[in-house]
C-alpha cells in the first residue's frame, strides 16, 4: 500500500496511509444463494408430480389421451403380472379390498380411482378388481394405459 509521509507543526514525520482505499467487505453476498434455491425450488416443483406410484407394470398400449389433472391425489390400485393388488404403494389381499375401500371412500371428497393393470394379467383378475371398487364405493373408474398404441381406425399405427 502507499503512504503518504506527512510534516507536523512540529517538524517531525508521521505516516499515514490514504484515505482513498476501501475497507474489507464483512457482509455476504447472497445473491447466488438465492439463485440456485430458486432454480432447485423450480426443479423440485417440476419433478414431484411425477413421482405418484412407484409400482412397477407393464401398461398396455391405447390411442386415448390422458385425463385432466384432479385437485385430490389420485387412488391408485395396481394389478402387478405377479397377481398382486397394490394400493397405492401397499400390498393388500383381495379379501381386504372391499373395507379398505370403503374407509378410504368415507375420507375423500372424489370416488374416483385409477386402476392399473399389468397387460399380461387376466381380463378376469381386472373385471373382479373393478367389481370391488364399485363394492367400496368407487364408481368412477379411470383405467390406466400408455400412449402411442394402435388407433385402430385403418391407418395403421
Amino acid at each position: 500500500m502507499a503512504s503518504v509521509i506527512q510534516k507536523n507543526d512540529s517538524g517531525r514525520r508521521r505516516r499515514r496511509r490514504r484515505s482513498g482505499h476501501a475497507a474489507a467487505m464483512s457482509e455476504i453476498n447472497i445473491t447466488p444463494f438465492v439463485d440456485v434455491m430458486l432454480v432447485l425450488l423450480i426443479i423440485f416443483m417440476v419433478a414431484a408430480p411425477l413421482v405418484t406410484v412407484g409400482v412397477p407394470v407393464e401398461l398396455p398400449k391405447t390411442a386415448a389421451t390422458a385425463l385432466p389433472a384432479e385437485q385430490e391425489e389420485p387412488l391408485t390400485i395396481t394389478l402387478t403380472a405377479d397377481g398382486l393388488i397394490m394400493l397405492q404403494e401397499t400390498e393388500i389381499g383381495m379379501d381386504e379390498l372391499i373395507p379398505k375401500l370403503r374407509s378410504i371412500a368415507a375420507e375423500r371428497d372424489s370416488d374416483k380411482v385409477f386402476l392399473r393393470a399389468d397387460g399380461a394379467i387376466a381380463y378376469e383378475q381386472v373385471v373382479q378388481v373393478m367389481g370391488a371398487l364399485n363394492a367400496g364405493g368407487f364408481s368412477n373408474i379411470g383405467l390406466v394405459t400408455e400412449s402411442g398404441g394402435p388407433t385402430l381406425d385403418g391407418n395403421g399405427g
